[in-house]
């Protein structure tokens, strides 16, 4: 039998995946169709490979047509439907949804309809709640999505300000991910005053590949320790300069919010740091790049215990927010 689900998973939840797996344990072949047009609030292209990347098993098609998307917006409104299904998933034996509009479309389809958690006892929640309140509902966002809705929190500051302190004791706070500094680990057996272009540019692939891999393990939130910027302006110390394309990954990357450590604080030697007598004019060079980029930022000063209560307040205000 040839199985059909089509939706737009907007987004992709748990909801959608506990259908997926009851339709396709009863089918030899099942298509999913990702619907979508231009005007949606998550791009067609994403919603496309979480379903794919989640359910290898099955035939995902994405299908980015402009057609109506109720049966008052057109009165050939199932005509344009029934086509489009047979155009991008062929015959359909069975059709399976979790709502009411199943039964005509499996008769206009000449095939039967087997609905699925209807009233979402199994798995209550739908994609509004999910959108309207994706912290609340947590719990029902795939690990592959959670990267989309996750609070990314970004802490920069010069030498021995405590940000990768900071980040281990926040990601224990509120129980999530952190990401580490990819130029302390890369930099553990070079000179860092000794860097060239193409050590940058190493850095920020690995600082960035980091995160993008950690989002999925969030919980609500991510903590990065430090990131791109930071390393605009390290190039630019110790090459005196920076490739265009840098600046340009850094400013594209996005936090919803960025602390910057002041250097009011002792400096400890630890054997890697090097810019102890640099950490003021350090700060400034952050200070002026946040403020180039238009990226909002709080500046997180006194002691280490007023620096952590600081910054816990302001994140519990984002996830709550």
């Amino acid at each position: 039998m040839r199985g059909l689900i089509l939706g737009k998973f907007l987004p992709y939840h748990e909801g959608h995946a506990h259908l997926i797996r009851s339709a396709r344990s009863q089918v030899e072949a099942l298509t999913v169709l990702v619907c979508s047009i231009a005007s949606e609030p998550i791009p067609g292209g994403a919603r496309f490979q979480w379903v794919r990347q989640a359910n290898p098993d099955c035939r995902v098609v994405h299908v980015s047509e402009e057609v109506p998307q109720a049966p008052e917006e057109d009165p050939r409104f199932w005509e344009i439907w029934t086509a489009l299904i047979e155009r991008h998933a062929g015959e359909v034996d069975v059709v399976f949804t979790s709502e009411s509009y199943g039964d005509e479309l499996a008769r206009r389809l000449d095939a039967k309809h087997v609905c699925v958690d209807l009233v979402r006892r199994a798995i209550p929640v739908s994609g509004t709640e999910i959108r309207n309140d994706p912290m609340g509902q947590w719990q029902y966002i795939p690990r592959i999505v959670r990267p989309w809705y996750a609070r990314r929190v970004a802490l920069m500051g010069p030498e021995s300000t405590g940000k990768t302190t900071m980040a281990e004791q926040l990601s224990a706070r509120f129980a999530t991910a952190w990401v580490p500094e990819y130029g302390r680990e890369y930099c553990a057996t070079l000179d860092a005053r000794a860097l060239r272009p193409v050590d940058f540019e190493a850095i920020a692939w690995g600082q960035a590949t980091l995160e993008d891999a950690a989002a999925e393990r969030a919980n609500r939130v991510l903590i990065c320790d430090t990131e791109l910027l930071t390393t605009c302006t390290w190039s630019d110390i110790v090459t005196h300069g920076r490739p265009r394309w840098l600046t340009d990954a850094a400013r594209a990357r996005h936090y919803d919010l960025t602390f910057l450590l002041d250097c009011d604080v002792p400096w400890v030697d630890d054997g890697t740091r090097v810019l102890r007598d640099e950490r003021a004019s350090h700060f400034e060079r952050l200070f002026e790049e946040l403020s180039l980029a238009k990226r909002g930022f709080l500046v997180i000063n006194g002691s280490f215990d007023q620096r952590l209560q600081a910054m816990t307040s302001a994140i519990t205000a984002l996830i709550n927010t």
